[in-house]
């Protein structure tokens, strides 16, 4: 579903934020139906000029929340604030400057790209006729503006979508799962233009549950399980909180081991066959960096053995019981 308001030029627009709110701010976010919590009291904020990951397996309530954020459904409880205006209370009006689509993007079979885009440009007004041909150029669709729709691969399909949000020259670009059904040239090409319309200013919510794409392109991320927040915060803070310990390699190992077995505050110490591993301070590994010298052993490798994203997020999205909420 792709979203387009009747809305004020972009300048006018920018006139009316209110002070320094952020793009997107929600508190709370519930959905229920009947029994069902698919929502529960989300939190999120999104920055200017960042591009911020929303994370979560199929189901989590990723595009639930999105539909909340856009005013498209009603949130049984919490607030959201798009810079600073409530899509329910506000309407059309806190659409103003934001555009993107939810779950995938939709356009007339029978026509071509360029009549699809043409039409929502109309319907938009002011300008947004004369850029149709800069946001097709944007997003790479110049050749195939001119076939029709139905015949777009899937990949084609989702850079129309983005070139029709780009139409009302949004200052904030909300994007459901952009990704999905793409080959690997695909999602690269994808993962290029959102770092370049990043570059030009314009903050993107990422919805995926793609953690190349996350990891690649995102400043902050935020990871949804079962409809609450696991974390939310800088993807640096996720890696820096979840240190899995250091890896070294010697002249000597065994006698490494051995060393490391004595020296206090290193915890663990294992010899895996090609490395040891154990865990330990900074402080703790530059004394033991000193104990080996004196004994001889030279230091061939020594480096932190940090989680992947895949690690982190299958460690906050699996099990059983509360997810963990961690403030970033």
């Amino acid at each position: 579903m792709a979203v387009s308001t009747d809305s004020n030029a972009p300048a006018a627009a920018a006139e009316q934020i209110e002070g320094d709110a952020p793009p997107v701010r929600a508190r709370g976010l519930v959905k229920r139906y009947k029994e069902v919590v698919a929502v529960d009291r989300v939190d999120l904020t999104v920055r200017q000029g960042e591009v911020y990951g929303f994370l979560g397996p199929n189901g989590a309530g990723k595009t639930t929340t999105l539909r909340m954020l856009l005013g498209l459904i009603m949130p049984t409880a919490g607030r959201v604030e798009l810079y600073g205006r409530d899509p329910i209370g506000d309407g059309a009006r806190a659409l103003d400057g934001v555009a993107g689509f939810v779950e995938a993007p939709r356009f007339y079979p029978y026509l071509s790209g360029r009549k699809n885009l043409q039409m929502m440009a109309a319907l938009d007004g002011y300008g947004a006729a004369g850029r149709v041909d800069e946001v097709l150029a944007l997003v790479d669709l110049e050749r195939a503006a001119n076939q029709r729709t139905g015949g777009y691969s899937h990949g084609m399909g989702q850079r129309l979508g983005i070139a029709g949000a780009l139409l009302r020259s949004p200052r904030l670009l909300i994007l459901d799962e952009p990704a999905t059904g793409l080959d690997p040239a695909g999602i690269r090409d994808m993962r290029l233009l959102i770092t370049r319309l990043a570059g030009e200013g314009i903050t993107v919510l990422l919805s995926s549950h793609q953690l190349a794409e996350v990891q690649e392109v995102c400043n902050r991320v935020a990871i949804i399980r079962s409809g609450k927040v696991a974390y939310e915060g800088p993807l640096a803070d996720l890696r820096g909180s979840s240190d899995r310990g250091y890896r070294l390699h010697t002249s000597d190992d065994a006698r490494a081991l051995a060393i490391a077995r004595g020296q206090a505050g290193v915890h663990n110490p294992l010899n895996t066959g090609s490395e040891l591993r154990f865990e330990a301070s900074e402080q703790t590994v530059g004394a033991l960096s000193l104990a080996l010298a004196a004994a001889g052993v030279a230091i061939l490798t020594l480096a932190p053995v940090m989680a992947t994203l895949e690690d982190l997020f299958f460690e906050l999205t699996e099990g059983d019981g509360e997810a963990p909420v961690v403030a970033g």
